[in-house]
């Protein structure tokens, strides 16, 4: 009986553990479906209100700028770099503006604002700023500008510890906005090269490359926008970047800050002394065509110069006399002519095909008989000319081949957008005429920028390999490089190594031949010439043509050279358009302006072995040695190699030194306690230590050695006593 009652029991208790489990589960079944049904009504029928309640909490997403990459000289030196600056307003409609405060607060007022921000900014007195901060107050904008310009960051933090500004954003209304600025270091050096960014920022808030190395590298220098999203939390606004910006990569430039100075205040110098319109110049390294310094200067005003274009690139010029070198070298590669080859310049007029060709010293009687070298020596439009018609009068086409063959019309790859590109004249060309092959023979109706007459001297000063001009040689990020750009070869040889020699010879003697006949024909590049360094070039003297006529446009005046010429190390372009003082001369206006770069270049870079200095006359086997400390001394002069004489052994702290034939002599000098020393011929700090350290105290008058002491060595020493020491060098 009892067995069943268990049994029974056991039901019963089962029984109730199922049905606490099935309202347990029914019920929670009930929850879930609740939960359902809300997050569907949440999420279909609510979705719209609880979107907005989202977005009351979270602002627009924002771009956030990556900081445009700086760009570098070659010796690391910033020349251009991006600088944040902040504009400032006052939001008078901010939630919380404390108004009673501002008006009437004891402290924090609009009296103690304006009066700090007239001592800042100093653009409106105290006054003047109340005025002009209470009609701000009375416009109740959102925008009002505390000040027109714009600040650094340094400043801003500055300002906001004002009184009132002080204050949380809510309740001053005070705020920022921040825009990045493109600062030069160097102000003008180089600016045009540099080049310059868009005053706006894009619609993806980057700003853009405008014109020079800042639009040629713009994809690499101003990096990938980052994106923001604040957020409210309780009554503050919080970033949120969930995208981080990367900021752009920086570029190593070839310019060198301290050649482009002296280069450019030669130049500017100049253009002064001749009141000339513009003015070129350019250094290029000559293994590797990296530009080390290139200005170009416009006249803005009276005396008044700036880079306003870049003329080196851009400007397609005839080039004048300085083409000659290029005619000379494709005759004398073809066979044509000779160095020593006679040509007849007569009275310096030639008339061709019924125009006249003149000489620049036609109102001298000409040269006469001169030689082909003594052509690019004097600079004669007809020597050339002649030559040239000579080879080539009745098949111009391969004169234009060797002018292509040399390099006269490759693609430099420059990279500065807008270069002028070199345009030969050619025999199947609409204006190609009888007149056009004797006249291109010296640089007329051919165009090329500057650059391109640089590169092909520089060619022929690099063994007549021709190399690309280099404005970049690095590509960096976080200050290591990502990218070297070598040096890249354009033509591996213009020319044969005989007729390359026989060119350099003919520039070397255009500045320092001397004419040893009663005539003095010295070369058109005699101004170049120079008592420093040797240099080597050809000048040039075109007349510019207006409207098709050439006589009342001006003059552009050259010099192209390379320096030292027996090892050169630099190619140097001078160009100037337009001197209005004196008579138009390359040599004269250009060639000097080379000269003082060379010079100065040469200056700034000599490096002198001393070990290979001759001995000065007055120079001294070593300094004098005084009297003094003899741990001390000795040091010294083992430091200076130089040999002791110890005829007696040191006992003591203090030593004399006596000189005599080239050999120092140590000899004890003992101290006793009771005694004044004798500290003559000892220096300044071992004498004032000696007699001090007995109890006495000095009086020192001169400098140098001790010569004399008021008391004498010996004496008893009288504790405080004053001695007085006389000092001579």
């Amino acid at each position: 009986m009892s067995s069943r009652k268990t049994v029974k029991e056991y039901d019963e208790k089962d029984e109730g553990i199922f049905i606490r489990y099935f309202l347990i589960t029914f019920l929670l079944t009930l929850v879930a479906i609740a939960i359902l049904g809300f997050a569907i009504n949440i999420g279909i029928r609510e979705r719209e209100g609880w979107l907005k309640l989202a977005e009351g909490l979270k602002k627009p997403s924002q771009l956030v700028s990556p900081t445009r990459g700086n760009i570098y000289s070659d010796d690391d030196r910033i020349m251009a770099t991006s600088t944040p600056r902040y504009y400032m307003y006052i939001d008078f409609k901010a939630e919380g503006f404390a108004l009673d405060s501002f008006r009437n607060g004891k402290y924090n007022n609009v009296d103690s604002l304006a009066y700090y921000l007239s001592g800042k900014l100093k653009d409106r007195t105290p006054g003047g700023y109340k005025t002009y901060l209470l009609k701000g107050l009375k416009s109740k904008t959102r925008y009002y500008p505390v000040y027109a310009g714009t600040i650094s960051y340094a400043d801003l933090k500055e300002i906001k510890t004002f009184p009132f500004f002080r204050f949380h954003r809510n309740r001053c209304g005070f705020y920022a906005n921040e825009i990045i600025l493109r600062q030069k270091p160097f102000g003008m050096l180089a600016s045009r090269t540099i080049g310059d960014i868009e005053n706006k920022a894009d619609s993806n808030g980057l700003t853009e490359g405008r014109i020079g190395l800042e639009l040629r590298y713009d994809s690499l220098l101003r990096g990938v926008p980052g994106l923001n999203s604040p957020q409210r939390y309780g009554e503050q606004w919080r970033d949120n970047i969930e995208i981080e910006p990367t900021d752009g990569m920086d570029i190593r430039s070839t310019i060198n800050i301290n050649i482009q100075d002296l280069v450019e205040k030669a130049l500017t110098d100049k253009l002064k002394e001749l009141d000339a319109d513009v003015g070129t110049a350019m250094v290029m390294e000559v293994k590797t065509g990296e530009i080390k310094a290139i200005t170009n200067m416009e006249r803005v005003g009276p005396g008044r110069y700036a880079e306003t274009v870049n003329h080196a690139m851009a400007d397609e010029i005839e080039p004048g006399s300085t083409f000659k070198v290029a005619s000379m070298m494709v005759a004398i590669e073809d066979g044509v002519t000779e160095p020593g080859t006679p040509v007849d310049v007569g009275n310096g007029i030639y008339m061709y095909a019924n125009r006249r060709m003149t000489d620049h010293n036609s109102n001298h009687g000409g040269y006469g008989m001169i030689t082909a070298e003594k052509a690019i020596w004097y600079s004669s439009n007809i020597g050339v000319a002649k030559i040239i018609l000579n080879g080539y009068e009745h098949n111009p086409k391969k004169f234009v081949d060797g002018l292509r063959r040399i390099g006269m019309d490759t693609n430099l790859k420059v990279e500065i957008p807008g270069a002028g590109k070199p345009k030969l004249r050619w025999p199947t060309d609409r204006y190609w005429s009888k007149t056009s092959l004797p006249w291109m023979s010296f640089g007329y109706e051919v165009r090329m920028p500057p650059i391109q007459t640089l590169t092909f001297f520089n060619a022929i000063a690099n063994n007549g390999k021709m190399v690309r001009p280099m404005l970049v040689k690095d590509i960096m990020k976080n200050n290591k490089v990502v990218k070297h750009i070598e040096p890249e070869v354009l033509i591996p040889k213009i020319c044969s190594e005989r007729t390359l020699d026989i060119i350099r010879d003919m520039l070397y003697n255009v500045v320092n031949y001397k004419d040893p006949t009663p005539a003095h024909r010295d070369g058109t590049g005699k101004p170049a010439r120079s008592d420093v360094l040797t240099i080597a070039g050809k000048t040039g003297t075109a007349q510019i043509a207006s409207g098709g006529v050439y006589k009342t446009a001006g003059h552009n005046v050259s010099f192209c050279g390379y320096f030292p010429s027996e090892n050169p190390l630099y190619t140097c372009l001078v160009v100037i358009t337009r001197p209005r003082v004196g008579l138009p001369s390359g040599g004269l206006m250009c060639g000097t302006v080379v000269k003082e770069i060379a010079e100065k270049i040469y200056a700034h870079s000599m490096v002198i072995d001393m070990k290979k200095m001759p001995d000065d006359s007055l120079k001294i086997p070593y300094p004098n040695v005084k009297n003094g400390d003899y741990e001390a001394l000795k040091n010294v002069m083992d430091g200076l190699k130089i040999k002791a004489d110890v005829t007696t052994k040191i006992n003591s702290k203090y030593v004399t030194a006596r000189e005599n034939d080239g050999k120092v002599t140590l000899k004890d000098l003992p101290l006793t306690g009771n005694l004044v020393p004798n500290v003559v011929g000892m220096g300044a700090k071992d004498a004032v230590y000696a007699l001090e350290n007995c109890g006495l105290r000095v009086s020192l008058s001169g400098r140098g050695r001790v010569v004399s002491q008021s008391v004498k060595n010996g004496a008893q020493v009288v504790s405080g006593q004053t001695v007085t020491l006389t000092l001579k060098e």
